[in-house]
């Protein structure tokens, strides 16, 4: 059964949030939130969505990235749960699940806490869960050491959408088994005019802050501290740059899932850190868990 995607801007401090909304046909028998990455937008979810019929699926551009990219004020991950109970508010929507990929599960698990009665259920795929980051490491090492050629991107300047593909993504390891027309329209949607050229939409001030909050910070280990809410951790071998280990590797996810008993994981085989979402096999193996997790 087809979506009908629409999207709307909802109020928050410091301007307007642009949301996607993806519709179904009739009356939907569920809603869920879906928050993206730290450098990525709503349109990381296409397939994700085609695969949940008959839900409907509410996802904003995070402030500072896409269409939120001039939201004024600070960034971190509190800010951005606050953004999210607006969002849900701006919808009706009382008490939901919740889907975060990478940096967006750390703000879905910083939601839950600040705003315990709005989320169900949470599916935390590739993030959510503190990173191996060493002890005493710098803030501003965290943005190389994590993100690397993905953060160098925010400071390059393209003279078209096609330069853009061709020098960053076409040949991106990530992506030479899964390239796609829904790829496509989500690299040019990243896209916005500087002057003569054209840069990422993602703010690389709001993009480090967000990466030191939360590595460094003390809200993710308080959200942790007392998580209650239902969880669902899915992790994939591989990482950004299609490397392995991915974010979590074997003996530090063991450790985690140790110190968070309560957490249930599902390890995903051949995907890494952005096919998980962005592509249709991931979103294949994907799409049935988070279907369990509906409410």
């Amino acid at each position: 059964m087809p979506h009908t995607y629409r999207t709307v801007d909802v109020p928050v401090i410091g301007g307007d949030l642009r949301v996607g909304v993806w519709e179904p046909e009739g009356e939907p028998a569920h809603t869920a939130l879906l928050i993206h990455g730290v450098t990525s937008s709503h349109l990381a979810w296409p397939f994700l969505v085609d695969l949940l019929p008959g839900v409907r699926l509410i996802a904003p551009d995070l402030r500072g990235r896409g269409a939120s990219q001039e939201v004024q004020g600070p960034a971190g991950m509190a800010a951005h749960a606050d953004d999210m109970a607006a969002v849900l508010d701006a919808f009706d929507v009382a008490e939901t699940t919740v889907v975060g990929h990478s940096m967006g599960a750390f703000v879905t698990v910083t939601l839950a806490h600040r705003h315990p009665h709005r989320v169900a259920r949470m599916v935390l795929v590739d993030g959510g869960l503190p990173l191996d980051v060493p002890a005493g490491v710098a803030a501003e090492q965290l943005v190389p050491m994590i993100l690397g050629p993905v953060a160098e991107r925010l400071s390059q300047r393209w003279p078209s959408v096609d330069a853009y593909m061709d020098d960053f993504w076409r040949g991106h390891p990530a992506f030479v088994d899964d390239w796609s027309d829904e790829l496509e329209a989500y690299i040019a949607y990243d896209l916005v005019p500087d002057g003569d050229a054209l840069r990422s939409a993602t703010s690389y001030r709001v993009m480090a802050e967000d990466t030191a909050d939360m590595n460094l910070g003390t809200t993710l280990a308080d959200a942790l501290a007392a998580l209650s809410t239902p969880t669902l951790f899915v992790t994939v071998p591989r990482g950004l740059q299609n490397e392995t280990p991915g974010l979590y590797a074997p003996g530090h996810l063991q450790k985690l899932l140790e110190a968070f008993p309560q957490v249930r994981h599902r390890a995903l085989d051949d995907l890494n850190h952005y096919t998980v979402v962005m592509s249709r096999r991931g979103a294949d193996v994907l799409a049935p868990l988070v279907r369990d997790e509906l409410v």
